[in-house]
């Protein structure tokens, strides 16, 4: 073998450690938020481990995060979220068919949502009827956001049980047309990020996704 076919060699075993040890890293950093998830909603639903029957915990099982899509800026600011510490995530939302699962934090100041998604204040809490409004960047966790359709599934798991919503309307809207997040009389999901997906600097638009309430099941119901 040739020098150079020798020096390709050593070149794409090296390459192939390094993707390892990223998978490894990138699995541990997600699994911060979703760990503390799955203590939170234990505790919520075994109040009493001596009387009560416990949640398993494979039931919020979920893999690491894709960085394939994401900005590398933005993965640099998300491992550097996780050296501060942050309540535990409020819900777990998961998108089947475009791949997206990621924690859903309280508030949407930068540091949050480079760790995962946000709940807009003023908008509906979970579980409550209304219009819940959550946020997350557009170069992270809502990314595949870019390929979601009408008549998609998303599903919203809280320490009481899990919601399920149906996409019935797209829409790409200025910075300043609040009115997308406006209180509903019956339950609904509006998810934000900033558009175009792949546009370099601010984004001059933001790309508003509207879903509907189907299916409501508590935990109790899905124990039984």
């Amino acid at each position: 073998m040739s020098k150079f076919g020798k020096l390709l060699m050593v070149l794409g075993v090296a390459l192939l450690a390094f993707y390892g040890a990223a998978r490894i890293h990138e699995f541990l950093l997600y699994r911060v938020s979703m760990h503390q998830f799955e203590s939170l909603k234990s505790q919520t639903a075994n109040p009493n481990p001596t009387t009560t029957k416990a949640v398993s915990p494979a039931t919020l099982a979920a893999p690491a995060p894709s960085f394939f899509a994401w900005s590398k800026q933005r993965i640099t600011q998300y491992e550097d979220s996780l050296a501060v510490h942050l309540a535990p995530p409020l819900a777990v939302l998961r998108i089947p068919r475009v791949n997206i699962e990621a924690p859903v934090l309280e508030g949407t100041d930068d540091l949050t949502l480079n760790r995962g998604l946000g709940r807009i204040a003023g908008t509906a809490r979970f579980r409550d009827t209304g219009n819940i409004g959550i946020a997350g960047h557009r170069d992270g966790f809502f990314r595949e956001l870019k390929d979601i359709k009408l008549g998609d599934r998303i599903e919203v798991e809280t320490g009481q049980g899990t919601s399920t919503y149906i996409v019935d309307h797209l829409q790409v809207v200025k910075p300043t047309d609040v009115q997308v997040l406006q209180p509903a009389p019956t339950s609904t999901l509006t998810l934000v990020t900033c558009y175009p997906f792949y546009f370099v600097g601010t984004a001059p638009r933001r790309f508003v996704v509207h879903a509907k309430l189907v299916s409501d099941v508590s935990s109790d119901k899905a124990a039984i």
